[in-house]
């Protein structure tokens, strides 16, 4: 697992505004998008530890909207919301992700789904509108820890759905 955080040495032109968390999850690339981009899935492992997320609304594809709410352990309700801006299966998917539908901090979103042998690279390049967003982000969102967080969710769900997929 890597995450760039405040102070890694800038490698892009917006890296003062961007987190990258990634991790190797041991499945085939095509599982890993189906369980990321099927909203049968998505109430099973998104989010932080503890954190549990109730869909509102969910179409996949360029243009439509995941309205959503995500249910912290300590009880605050989060709203949510995505769009997605492109959707390149298995390997891409761009999104625009806010509080809402016009939210002005919305921040933006590259996941890439890479081949790694017979597993699955899966990275995740958020790019906020502004170093201060980022930095809050971090700091009172724990938004690198919540990403890490979240992808080691993902990878134990399709672990398990692959084991079960194997034994079928």
């Amino acid at each position: 697992m890597r995450a760039t955080g405040r102070g890694a040495p800038a490698q892009s032109a917006t890296a003062d505004r961007e987190i990258v968390i990634s991790r190797v999850i041991n499945a085939p690339r095509e599982l890993v998008f189906e369980v990321f981009t099927e909203v049968r899935h998505r109430s099973r492992w998104w989010g932080p530890d503890g954190f549990t997320t109730t869909t509102r609304a969910f179409e996949f594809r360029v243009g439509a909207e995941w309205d959503f709410v995500m249910h912290g352990p300590d009880g605050t309700d989060y709203s949510e919301w995505i769009t997605w801006t492109e959707i390149a299966p298995p390997e891409r998917i761009a999104l625009r992700h806010g509080e809402s539908r016009g939210d002005p901090n919305a921040f933006e979103s590259v996941l890439t789904f890479a081949p790694d042998g017979a597993a699955t690279r899966i990275e995740m390049r958020t790019v906020f509108p502004t170093t201060e967003l980022r930095d809050e982000a971090v700091e009172k969102y724990h938004a690198i820890e919540g990403g890490q967080q979240t992808l080691s969710n993902l990878a134990a769900y399709v672990t398990e759905i692959a084991r079960t997929r194997v034994e079928d």
